[in-house]
């Protein structure tokens, strides 16, 4: 009797994805509350709040790591839907750049408001 001991094909793909939602949940629920308190607060009080070095930290790993969980979960849309190899291949490649971007221009701005 021959037995099958590799891993089944996306295993790593569908634990990222779980990783990256739990890994979510205690940045989106500071996020809420700092949304809530800082609700009709003055431009200048917001900026000093995000010029706080924790603040700063944390805002940038949910920013990591909600483009990381988006660019997983928008792959596993385009290989369910998407079945030319060719546009696939050209999908995945444009939204993983994509989804780079957002992360890297996020972060930069982060650091330009956490550098004043």
């Amino acid at each position: 009797m021959s037995e099958n001991t590799t891993k089944p094909h996306g295993s790593g793909h569908w634990l990222a994805q779980r990783l990256t939602a739990v890994a979510m949940i205690p940045p989106v629920l500071w996020l809420m509350y700092s949304i809530i308190t800082l609700s009709g607060a003055p431009y200048q009080e917001i900026v000093a709040w995000l010029s706080s070095p924790i603040n700063a930290i944390i805002i940038s790993f949910f920013m990591i790591v909600s483009c990381l969980h988006a660019s997983l979960g928008s792959q596993v849309i385009a290989e369910d839907y998407i079945h030319c190899s060719v546009m696939l291949k050209a999908k995945l490649i444009l939204q993983k750049i994509f989804f780079l971007l957002i992360c890297v221009v996020s972060l930069y701005a982060i650091y330009q408001i956490y550098s004043v």
